[in-house]
């Protein structure tokens, strides 16, 4: 009796790429060699994900398709002798309001390429072939490990960023997130001209974050001490916010998130501010409980009038998922990226 053959199933590989905030520069001065130097934290809630497929040809569909299979042609133009590939997005971060939508959309799609040509790039390699993580390392550590991220800043070598610190974020926090339609502008070249155009940062204002950070937000990370990391927050917040005021026109871009973010701070939160150049605004609160009462609150008050809504999200204490063709076959990339 003869065999019988079965189908062969395509290779595929699905990537995910979790959202983060950037929650500050520490030293936009520069006078000790490195410069920028960031913290941020992973998130839940909203993700980027790429399933990837050999083809003949690059193409793409779904939800950020043009950007994502630009990413790919990236990839494949340094790769001599590959194909193509056939590119799903099939969700998407949303895009321009301070959630790292494009250096996770080049992370998924990068490592989804590199895992399915079996190419072996790591995810920093990746991030500097597509460009990404210029001056902050907390998109490409939120990928790789999640987690609350401080990095080293950026040195003379054209590399990106390396994370110096990953903390835990406290599971039973809660992170509320304040979205306006309005969106910006600032990114790319427009970014660039921003940086370029803005006044030398005093080397004294970089001290005070540094010790910010070192002194009291992470210790009181470590504590799980909500009051003591949200006043250190807030206070970064506002000492960079207030710096890059000329570039986005206040403190933060969007009038109606501050508005919002100022009735939370006389609700008694102390840790808001704004994620990258904004628009989204955020509040770091100590309970799920806590976070749905203010979204109820700002929602009464504020609502669709100006064009605003709400989100309540947790920590992300681990990276990226990549998944095979295999359903079962899923791994955490804070195990396989060392």
């Amino acid at each position: 009796m003869p065999a019988i053959m079965m189908p062969k199933e395509t290779p595929r590989c699905i990537v995910t790429a979790p959202a983060r905030l950037h929650l500050g520069f520490l030293d936009l001065h520069g006078e000790l060699g490195r410069t920028f130097g960031s913290i941020g934290v992973a998130i839940s809630g909203f993700a980027t994900t790429v399933a990837v497929e050999p083809a003949d040809s690059i193409s793409a569909l779904g939800e950020e398709a043009e950007r994502a299979a630009r990413v790919a042609r990236q990839f494949f133009a340094q790769r001599e002798g590959v194909g193509g590939a056939k590119l799903t997005v099939t969700e998407a971060i949303p895009a321009h309001v301070g959630l790292g939508s494009g250096t996770q959309l080049a992370l998924a799609v990068g490592t989804a390429l590199s895992k399915l040509f079996r190419w072996d790039l790591k995810t920093r390699t990746i991030a500097q072939l597509a460009g990404r993580g210029n001056r902050s390392g907390i998109g490409i550590g939120a990928f790789d490990t999640g987690g609350f991220l401080l990095d080293g800043g950026r040195g003379d070598r054209a590399e990106p960023p390396r994370i110096l610190v990953r903390m835990p974020f406290p599971t039973a926090w809660r992170i509320v997130l304040v979205f306006d339609q309005i969106g910006h502008d600032m990114h790319g070249e427009n970014e660039v001209a921003a940086f370029c155009a803005l006044p030398e940062f005093p080397a004294a204002t970089s001290a005070e974050l540094c010790r910010l950070t070192l002194m009291q937000a992470l210790p009181a990370l470590q504590d799980e001490d909500i009051t003591g990391f949200g006043r250190a927050i807030g206070a970064v917040q506002r000492i960079v916010g207030d710096y890059f005021a000329p570039a986005q026109g206040a403190r933060f871009t969007s009038p109606a998130v501050t508005e919002v973010l100022r009735w939370m701070e006389a609700e008694g939160v102390h840790g808001v501010g704004q994620s990258s150049w904004g628009p989204t605004g955020f509040a770091v609160v100590a309970s799920d409980a806590q976070a749905q009462e203010l979204v109820r609150g700002a929602a009464a008050r504020w609502g669709t009038a100006h064009r605003l809504s709400f989100s309540v999200v947790s920590g992300r204490n681990h990276g990226g998922d990549i998944q095979s063709h295999a359903p079962s076959n899923v791994q955490r990339l804070s195990t396989i990226n060392k």
